[in-house]
């Protein structure tokens, strides 16, 4: 194991431990000038208006994107699993379950920035975006005035509005994968205890939550923790989907985008770099405690 060690160590280790000791310093990246400044830019990410406003908009994600996803992808793996008519085979998911997973996952096959050019071409806000367009066929939306789905002029429960068209697409992209987790994990829970429940009366929905929702508690712990890294970058949708890479004037702006504007627009590596260890050291703190929240003994069926 010592060579396998060695490259971790070497490739992933200690470009962290640099960007460590680059945030203490004023560097800008592009001279070798650098003087140590201590703890200053981790004082002025406190007092960043514009962190600040990136900051919410990550903690909107990180609420968001694992709720939205998880519940999605519960339901749709609850269906295709068990939600089908019991007859002599037993409990079993809907018709075609087998055709419905690979549809589901299929996203999953794409790249991000892939599924993020296709959707900009659906939430494009002439008439030859395809949203606008069947509103358009249908006579909902005026042709010389079709819906603008990235400006932001009314925001929605106190939101900018983009972020919620940027939650969609994180939801519809990541749904499919732990849609296949779920069914997976649920294919490990024997059928005699759904049998059993439903002799005893119980419905679909007493079932989902007395039975299939306990027994997945471990697997859905694992999900969230894994949403809640994507949901803390979401860097190739701002990119990609926004106008100036996080605006309209800001409003899908978050901490990546921010950093990688400071660094590579601004020259300022150093305190780049101390975004990037906040940003770091925020996500290890909040999977440890959600991990540490949701733990409990293993059930033995």
């Amino acid at each position: 194991m010592a060579l396998p060690v060695a490259l971790y160590l070497f490739y992933v280790v200690w470009p962290f431990a640099q960007a460590a000791g680059y945030s203490l310093t004023d560097w800008g990246g592009y001279s070798d000038n650098q003087r140590f400044v201590g703890l200053d830019n981790y004082v002025r990410l406190l007092t960043d208006e514009l962190i600040r406003k990136a900051f919410w908009h990550n903690v909107f994600f990180l609420v968001t994107v694992p709720l939205f996803t998880i519940a999605l992808a519960l339901f749709l793996a609850f269906l295709l699993n068990v939600g089908g008519r019991e007859d002599r085979a037993g409990i079993r998911g809907v018709f075609g379950s087998a055709v419905y997973k690979v549809i589901f996952f299929f996203p999953q096959v794409l790249s991000l920035v892939v599924i993020a050019v296709m959707w900009q071409q659906i939430y494009r806000t002439d008439s030859q975006g395809l949203i606008n367009g069947l509103l358009i066929k249908i006579g909902l939306v005026d042709a010389d005035n079709p819906i603008a789905f990235t400006a932001d002029p009314e925001p929605f429960l106190g939101v900018p509005a983009v972020l919620w068209w940027l939650l969609l697409i994180a939801v519809w992209s990541g749904a499919g994968f732990y849609m296949v987790l779920f069914s997976a994990a649920m294919q490990s829970i024997p059928k005699d205890i759904y049998e059993a429940a439903l002799l005893d009366g119980a419905g679909r929905f007493h079932t989902f939550f007395r039975i299939t929702l306990p027994l997945l508690r471990d697997t859905v712990s694992v999900a969230w923790v894994y949403l809640g890294f994507i949901a803390l970058d979401m860097y190739a949708l701002v990119f990609v989907m926004t106008p100036s890479q996080g605006g309209p004037n800001h409003a899908s702006e978050i901490f990546a985008s921010v950093l990688n504007f400071t660094a590579f627009q601004k020259g300022q590596f150093g305190y780049a770099c101390a975004m990037g260890v906040a940003l770091a050291l925020f996500t290890i703190l909040l999977a440890a405690a959600q991990l540490r929240i949701t733990r409990r003994e293993r059930i033995e069926f």
